[in-house]
């Protein structure tokens, strides 16, 4: 009988775990901390790609040449303005260092969570601007670019 609990109740743990391991990550704003509504955000993209986004919280873009370009292209008129041709910085933030204004953008899921939700300053939310694919190509750029210690690069860490 105590044999058919512990094995009842290993299965039941199992199948918690694994529902757990499947589950959508909850992003969050930056600065309130409240979940981030992806609702709103503008349409377009490679939904796969987003929603593989969400499960795993790393950029599947990242290291994809193809994407990469993409990535630079979209950052050009959506990004340089603040951040420099190159991300260097300018009236925002450089992106190509070490140093991150908010330590979480040193995260793929992170980043985007600025990216997508703004931050302090003028950082506004871009999810009226370029959709959540278009967001991840962007960040494939900005990882691809990185001049800092491989060490502190946490989207490179399985």
């Amino acid at each position: 009988m105590n044999r058919k609990k512990l094995f009842v109740a290993s299965a039941v743990s199992l199948a918690l775990i694994s529902s757990a391991a499947l589950a959508e990550i909850t992003f969050r704003n930056t600065i309130t901390g409240a979940p981030l509504d992806m609702s709103v955000a503008k349409s377009g993209g490679n939904e796969a790609v987003f929603n593989q986004f969400k499960e795993t919280g790393k950029n599947p873009y990242n290291g994809d040449k193809e994407a990469v370009q993409k990535g630079h292209d979209l950052f050009m008129p959506a990004c340089s303005g603040c951040h420099g041709h190159e991300a260097e910085g300018k009236l925002g933030p450089g992106l190509a260092d070490d140093y991150w204004t908010y330590p979480s953008a040193a995260t793929d899921q992170g980043l985007f969570e600025v990216l997508f939700g703004g931050a302090n300053g003028m950082m506004g939310p871009q999810y009226v601007n370029l959709s959540t694919d278009e967001m991840l190509l962007i960040m494939s750029w900005i990882r691809d670019i990185y001049k800092g210690d491989p060490k502190k690069a946490k989207w490179l860490k399985k």
